[in-house]
């Protein structure tokens, strides 16, 4: 537990020098001691950054025993600290060790007179519920506290008791019947009832419970119709229903019968909230009559903030599988038309209110209908879509209120979302936002760009004759260096990137360039050079690099650009290749090389220990590698072209059973460059394993990015499959595992070019193998090269994992035993076994969870004999070494699990603890760390007695001079 970083006293400012886990605890115990009040607060305040910075048991363990003493002795300022450390810290509780020995030392303040001390304590019970759920003694204070005369310290104990009742099914049963008197009971007040009443939302632990609760509130919801009662109870009564699951039907009708019927605005509101929820969570259980149901209200009310309620809780079921219960369980749905559904009259009767939250739920309810519903009777409903899309595109574009920004996101979204279903609408729907480019306010212009850009993604639909208005718009943006500029510079450069397919002309780099002189800062340059990497135009990308070489502080940062300026360089030099041309492929190849070489020098200068680069240099590494093997595939075809086979090699090779001879002379010649032709193949094939284990390490990467590294890995198996089938072996080669799946979603025009090639590579490799068996020499040869080519011609993508960590994700692993010294090793006796504990913990970025989650964590366990002592013996193989695995889920996000490992042989053992981890959807990440410890193993005194007198006996009586050395050496 070594401390790696900045200390988390150096984090908070405090200017103390860097210290380990013990020493920081040591300063804050200091503070704990003091005399003064407010370094003992300081102190206390100061734990929870403690906790994030080294969160293993150990120190956990101890940190929060010195925080109960404060508590148990302190005053009730110093309890209150304590109390909303442990509330911050909830998430390290399960980590305490002497758990016995904490709650001993808080809850022996319950016994205060101080009513105040004995509310805190309460509290703190509460907030420690997760780890002492059934201790009755605990149970036994909130049952007492709530007959209490006190109103903080009744509080108190309802705060604990609802948290008791989440985590213990005996205390929720106990405890229930108490709820239910005091809520009935004449003597308790009325502001005590309604925070009494929450506490039955968590008593779904059976059936029989949740059934009781559901009674009460019924009673409840009739005896007491003021508004405040309604509005809670209802509302306990949904989260109940959430959580047992059983009666989420009866709940909807029940909300949806107050929506209808009650008069008041308050408890309508509520019951909109609550439908939501319901909506969000369990959307299969509506049915139809309740869809209907809900339609009518919204069709019924005359209040605009009703109905945009009612129509947010209809748009998220229309994005769900319950818009497609409502079309198909119609009675007679066959003969009614899509315009006599009331939903549907609905959505079209909003689209164009004059209040905008409605209309963008009416259009994105008919969106969700037009994508997801493939119905004849409803393609009318497509052009209704988009009329009102344009419609609420024009109103929101001339606003530049956060409201309309926020109406114009939904408007485009749905805009991509329904071009992405319909690609036949996509023209007009580009036409549209073109068209209100020019007019559009900059905020608005900024999200028009972002939409136009994920169109232009998915389907070239950006005509060249739509950039003369893109290039005047950019024109005019240049003038001013306002910050939405700059940032409506970046957009409208990435969709002019996307719409320029193949290359830039060098109009369109001239006004980029000037605009980007005249009013644009360094990182807006920046990060346009950076999109033009991701769009392959890296002609424009290298010059923009090139002029931000000199404007950056840091020689890391100028070593960074100095790397993407190379790489740049070396992929522009791919685009002079021509088809049919290896020797000038070869001299491209050879340049690209060269600047990768530069480039990775400076890539690697620009690393640092807290940002190594690591997946940026394993990518560029491989993209040399490739290179080089295309160039060596490409030497060996010019090569054969030299030494031809004769047209009596496979008759001669059939007869000597050496396949390898029909691909030249029967001469050492021959034989060499077929040799070479099989190692090139399997060189592709441990590229594009490499590529796998790059891909399988990349686990906070964006989907783009990893099907970037996925279609690298395919170009590779597509080379070597086409060696394997034209050359080498032919007859056995199959071309159905390499077939491209023609109706997956390609994402981005890279991978539609990529896919593209691989299709007519797969072809033409085909066409040979059919038409010419065997495949003259010739013709096979000019199809690799072609390949390569065709392969190198597609401008390479940097994807935005190789700039930008969106997520990040790592895991810190402790073993224990732990030696003092990293190299010292653990000494053990052969006949025992070591039981290896190890606990880990994982941390998270600012967006944990963004592109996937940690399901559970594999942990590997190995070791290897380094060296041994002794004589050598004959023992099985199992005893020899051990291999170990087993998975872990965190909770959380800590994980711990032990090892029982042999070491029967004697000496020094390697043990390798490798931890992986698996995602939600099932899928090993190789993400590590790889933790070494060292073991040595020593034979136990009797063995070793035994051993000697065996020995003294096979030897039978010896001189006095080797009896006296035995016995020497017995001693020692």
């Amino acid at each position: 537990m070594a401390a790696s970083g900045k200390s988390f006293l150096a984090d908070a400012g405090y200017g103390e020098q860097e210290l380990d886990a013990n020493s920081a605890l040591m300063e804050l115990d200091k503070g704990l001691r003091s005399g003064k009040l407010g370094e003992q607060c300081e102190a206390v305040v100061r734990f929870p950054r403690l906790f994030q910075k080294y969160p293993f048991p150990i120190l956990i363990n101890s940190a929060f025993l010195k925080l109960a003493d404060v508590f148990r002795v302190g005053n009730n300022f110093l309890r209150l600290c304590v109390l909303k450390v442990t509330q911050q810290s909830e998430k390290h509780l399960e980590k305490i060790l002497n758990v016995d020995e904490f709650v001993k030392r808080v809850f022996s303040v319950i016994h205060s007179n101080d009513p105040v001390a004995r509310a805190i304590t309460l509290r703190m019970l509460g907030s420690m519920a997760s780890i002492i759920p059934e201790r009755k003694n605990a149970h036994h204070s909130i049952r007492q506290s709530l007959d209490s005369h006190d109103n903080v310290e009744v509080e108190a104990a309802i705060f604990a008791a609802a948290n008791f009742s989440a985590q213990s099914k005996d205390f929720a049963v106990g405890i229930c019947n108490k709820i239910s008197e005091m809520i009935q009971g004449l003597a308790t007040p009325v502001d005590l009832k309604l925070k009494l009443i929450p506490i039955l939302q968590h008593m779904h632990h059976d059936a029989s419970l949740a059934s009781s609760s559901r009674q009460l509130l019924q009673q409840l919801v009739t005896s007491y119709p003021s508004t405040k009662m309604v509005i809670v109870t209802l509302h306990t009564f949904t989260l109940l229903a959430a959580s047992s699951l059983v009666d989420i039907p009866k709940q909807i009708q029940l909300l949806l019968q107050y929506l209808k019927n009650d008069p008041r605005k308050a408890v309508k509101r509520l019951a909109i909230q609550d439908l939501r929820l319901l909506a969000n969570k369990t959307p299969h259980t509506w049915s139809r009559e309740n869809i209907q149901a809900l339609c009518e209200s919204a069709l019924n009310t005359p209040y605009d903030s009703l109905k945009m309620g009612m129509l947010s809780v209809l748009s998220t079921l229309s994005g769900t599988i319950a818009i497609k219960q409502y079309f198909s369980s119609a009675p007679g749905a066959a003969a009614a038309s899509a315009r006599s559904f009331d939903l549907v009259k609905l959505a079209q009767e909003c689209c164009y209110h004059n209040n905008r939250g409605i209309a963008a739920h009416g259009v994105r309810i008919l969106t969700n209908i037009s994508a997801s519903c493939q119905e004849k009777d409803l393609l009318p409903l497509e052009q209704d879509a988009v009329f009102g899309l344009e419609a609420l595109l024009v109103l929101c574009s001339q606003d530049d209120s956060p409201g309309a920004q926020a109406t114009l996101k939904i408007t485009l979204t749905c805009m991509v979302k329904l071009v992405k279903c319909r690609p036949h609408l996509s023209q007009s729907v580009v036409e549209s936002l073109l068209a209100q480019l020019h007019s559009a306010q900059d905020s608005a212009r900024i999200l028009m760009c972002h939409c136009l850009a994920a169109i232009a993604m998915q389907l070239p639909v950006l005509a060249d004759g739509m950039l003369g208005d893109l290039m005047d718009l950019y024109k005019l943006i240049g003038q001013s260096a306002t910050d939405k500029k700059q940032e409506l510079l970046v957009s409208l450069a990435t969709v002019i990137f996307v719409s320029s397919q193949k290359a830039l002309s060098t109009e369109i780099k001239t006004v980029i360039k000037q605009q980007l002189e005249n009013a644009s800062n360094g990182w807006t340059a920046y990060r346009i050079a950076r999109q033009a990497s991701r769009m392959g135009n890296h002609d424009m990308a290298r010059e923009l690099y090139q002029s931000l070489l000199t404007q950056v502080a840091s020689e890391h940062f100028y070593f960074w650009l100095n790397s993407l300026k190379e790489f740049s360089q070396a992929e522009q030099c791919l685009t002079g290749l021509q088809e049919e041309s290896s020797s000038s492929a070869l001299s491209c190849i050879a340049e690209a090389l060269k600047s990768y070489h530069k480039g990775i020098a400076s890539l690697t200068a620009a690393s640092t220990p807290l940002n190594p680069l690591s997946f940026q240099c394993g990518f560029v590494k491989l993209r040399i590698d490739l290179l080089q093997a295309f160039s060596q595939l490409i030497c060996t075809c010019n090569s054969l072209k030299t030494s031809p086979p004769p047209a009596i090699a496979t008759t001669i090779a059939m007869t000597s059973g050496n396949d390898l001879q029909r691909c030249g002379r029967i001469s050492n010649q021959a034989l060499t460059l077929s040799l070479q032709m099989k190692h090139s193949m399997e060189e592709f094939r441990n590229l594009a394993t490499r590529y796998g284990d790059l891909y399988q390490s990349s686990f906070d990467a964006d989907s783009a990015t990893l099907r970037n590294v996925e279609l690298q890995q395919q170009s590779c198996l597509l080379i070597s499959h086409a060696i394997e089938a034209l050359i080498l072996d032919p007859e056995s080669a199959s071309f159905q595992e390499y077939s491209s799946n023609g109706t997956a979603h390609v994402e981005g025009e890279y991978e539609r070019r990529m896919m593209s090639v691989f299709n007519h590579v797969l072809e033409e490799v085909e066409s040979l193998n059919r038409k010419y068996a065997p495949v003259s020499y010739l013709a096979s040869n000019t199809c690799l090269c072609n390949a390569v080519i065709a392969l190198l011609k597609v401008p390479l993508s940097f994807q935005r994992y190789f700039f930008q960590k969106l997520q990040s994700t790592s895991i810190k692993l402790a073993l224990s035993p732990s030696p003092r010294n990293p190299a010292e090793p653990i000494a053990v006796q052969n006949n025992q076994q070591l039981a290896l504990k190890v606990e880990g913990v994982v941390q998270h970025g600012s967006k944990p969870g963004l592109f996937r989650k940690i399901q559970s964590v594999c942990l590997n366990v190995s070791s290897v004999l380094q060296s041994k002592s002794g004589q050598d013996y004959k023992i099985p193989l199992d005893n020899m070494t051990n291999e170990m695995e087993q998975r872990v889920e965190p909770h959380n996000d800590y994980f711990s699990t032990q090892f029982l490992l042999n070491f029967v042989i004697l000496g020094t053992h390697n043990i390798t603890v490798e931890s992986s981890v698996i995602d939600s959807n099932g899928i090993v990440w190789k993400t590590g760390p790889k933790t070494t410890i060292f073991v040595k193993s020593l034979e136990d005194p009797y063995s070793q007695q035994v051993r000697l007198q065996q020995q003294q006996q096979q030897q039978g009586p010896a001189p006095a001079q080797q009896q006296q050395q035995r016995t020497a050496y017995s001693r020692f």
